[in-house]
């Protein structure tokens, strides 16, 4: 098998993709929204198995314990004080460099989802918040966008795929947002890194039947596994769109996509943090910043992102205004630093 095939000959062998469905995942173009634990796994296995193009969305910059879990990530990365984004697009193009890969720094929103799933044949969810994936399945249904849904905590997992108008969207199954501690988070159940690998594998495998044109293959059901109880469960939702009334692929509403739902300040899972996101996207000048900041704190700086650390708090701030508050999860306090200390 001569020629750009070779690469990927083991995979060509198996002939439900075979050398038409390789063509096709060359000339495809996949999204992931968040590059942690379940999108490091996703970016990994999609470079390597040779997607054309793959574009990766993550707002986070990298810390020492994401390493258990985020396989993309070295020690080095975490010293240079990398957005995670930005760490895996440099591991990406040294595994597989036949495979465009773009790491944007960025918070997903209702103003600039559009932008990102542009030209694209399948969205992967590596988020960490319903909020976001309500936002996923808005866009992915309003243009037609296969999906996979995913979700890792403590030694269990959930998949389900979306291909709209086909089967049952995110909104067919949850009206509605969760109520807000309802569900474990990696803070109070932390996560395992071989349930993150099964889910991600899983959402992996699904996109790979979409992109090379095997769709009638995919799961029609959600699923769920747990590694430590070593149980996996499947439940039956194909009804679900047609015995219910989905805002998003029946009635056309797309209400977090029109900035009718959703929030600008976000509690991060996992990370005793809250993210305040700035209207305007002006560029911060963080020479200027620093300077006034060192009469409060330390700061530490590169061209991706200033760290400012307070008594029992750190700030983090990207280029475009948006923050990261450490050391609390009460959006009132993550406010008042910000607007203190960076500006309101």
């Amino acid at each position: 098998m001569p020629g750009p095939l070779e690469k990927y000959s083991r995979q060509v062998l198996f002939p439900e993709i075979g050398e038409d469905g390789q063509a096709r995942l060359i000339q495809s173009q996949v999204v992931i929204f968040g590059c942690g634990a379940l999108g490091t796994v996703q970016a990994d296995a999609l470079c390597r198995a040779g997607v054309g193009s793959l574009r990766i969305v993550d707002r986070d910059f990298l810390e020492e314990s994401n390493l258990q879990r985020q396989t993309l990530f070295s020690e080095d990365d975490v010293q240079k004080g990398l957005p995670k984004a930005v760490a895996a697009e440099q591991r990406l193009r040294q595994i597989n460099s036949q495979v465009r890969v773009e790491g944007l720094v960025a918070d997903v929103n209702y103003k600039n989802i559009d932008q990102f799933v542009e030209g694209t044949h399948c969205i992967l969810d590596a988020t960490d918040n319903f909020e976001t994936r309500f936002l996923i399945n808005d866009v992915a249904v309003k243009y037609s966008i296969p999906w996979i849904y995913g979700a890792a905590v403590g030694s269990y997992g959930l998949s389900m795929t979306v291909i709209p108008f086909e089967t049952p969207c995110l909104r067919c199954i949850f009206e509605s947002l969760p109520p807000a501690g309802i569900s474990p988070t990696c803070d109070t159940a932390g996560v395992l890194a071989p349930i993150v690998n099964i889910i991600a594998s899983i959402q992996v495998a699904e996109a790979i039947k979409i992109l090379t044109g095997n769709s009638h293959c995919t799961n029609r059901k959600l699923i769920s596994f747990d590694v430590w109880k070593n149980c996996w469960k499947e439940y039956e939702i194909a009804n679900a769109r047609s015995e219910g009334k989905c805002p998003a692929c029946q009635l056309g509403r797309f209400e977090f996509l029109e900035g009718k739902e959703g929030s600008t300040v976000t509690t991060l899972c996992g990370r005793d943090s809250v993210q305040i996101s700035q209207g305007g996207g002006n560029s911060l000048d963080f020479e200027q910043l620093a300077k006034r900041l060192r009469h409060w704190g330390t700061v530490h700086f590169n061209q991706f992102l200033l760290r400012f650390n307070l008594d029992h708090y750190e700030i983090a701030v990207f280029p475009d205004g948006r923050g990261i508050v450490k050391g609390t999860k009460d959006t009132k306090v993550a406010r008042s630093l910000y607007a203190k200390y960076i500006g309101s």
